[in-house]
């Protein structure tokens, strides 16, 4: 048994839950991944994991060990790719998080040209509205929107983003467009909502910051639904400005009552503090932040 490369195995079975799509992404079969996990936990004289008809339970020892594990495969990467070929070329896998209207409209768009630089990186992108548990989750990078509050994360700032209120020229023609605060009353507005729980809006009347828990016919815990709802006239929202960005350029969709516009938000890509960061990493890391002072993404 080759102990690194076991490690290794286990690291990605931890990740993608799975023996057979670690064999996949190797190109082995999976009894030859099950064979090499077998072998370390005898190393180890430890059960890592266990084995079901339907999926793989990582135990407490195994997870323990991943984290360590997780480490010391960074670790040697990051050491691989200081010298010789790796050095300018880096390869292997980055995986990064962000909510997934983000990562359609902001991410994505951007991966062309990085693959154009980096072809031997590949990239797993996970979307979730929740804020995932980056260790435990095996996750190398994620996107956080608004104030950090983690202090065990390391973040470098990508931009800042305003929340603005929005509606199409064809609901407002309907409806006509709100000149103050308590306008917003009387029209219909478009909630974003976790269960029953409706998320209030942020408005800035004067210096003070104010919350206003807007009412309406639709409410969704997705942002691309609100991004939907907006462009099918289907009333006010308030949104972050990239999530419509496109659409408030060409006129398609109109900013209201900009006086009341909150501070903007920070948008940070963050990691796991402590650890050092693989050349892999590191290249899409410095990508993002060089992009999105360009662009203003």
């Amino acid at each position: 048994m080759d102990r690194l490369d076991a490690i290794r195995l286990f690291v990605r079975l931890v990740e993608c839950g799975s023996f057979s799509a670690v064999g996949r992404e190797e190109g082995i079969g999976q009894p030859a991944v099950s064979k090499q996990i077998g072998a370390l936990e005898r190393h180890l004289g430890a059960q890592l994991v266990l084995r079901t008809s339907r999926q793989v339970v990582i135990t407490e020892a195994g997870q323990t060990f991943y984290e360590s594990a997780k480490q010391l495969v960074d670790d040697v990467d990051a050491l691989e790719s200081s010298v010789g070929a790796r050095q300018q070329s880096p390869r292997g896998v980055v995986r990064i998080n962000t909510a997934p209207a983000h990562g359609r409209l902001c991410i994505t768009p951007l991966l062309p040209e990085f693959f154009r630089q980096y072809p031997e990186v590949a990239i797993e992108l996970s979307v979730s509205e929740r804020q995932v548990d980056l260790v435990g989750d095996g996750v190398d990078l994620a996107i956080r929107h608004g104030r950090l509050v983690d202090s065990s994360l390391t973040a470098k700032k990508l931009s800042e983003t305003d929340f603005v209120l929005v509606a199409s020229p064809e609901y407002l023609a309907t409806k006509g467009a709100p000149q103050r605060l308590a306008d917003l009353d009387r029209h219909s507005c478009i909630v974003f909502a976790k269960g029953r729980e409706r998320y209030p809006w942020s408005l800035r009347t004067g210096r003070e910051t104010v919350s206003y828990v807007p009412h309406g016919s639709l409410m969704t815990g997705d942002a691309e639904h609100v991004r939907a709802a907006v462009l099918c006239g289907l009333g006010i929202a308030q949104a972050p400005f990239w999530l419509l960005a496109a659409e408030i350029r060409s006129g398609e969709v109109q900013v209201l009552l900009p006086e009341l516009q909150p501070a903007r938000v920070p948008i940070h890509l963050v990691y796991p503090a402590g650890r050092r960061v693989p050349k892999r990493v590191r290249v899409l890391m410095d990508y993002l932040v060089a992009t999105y002072e360009r662009d203003e993404v």
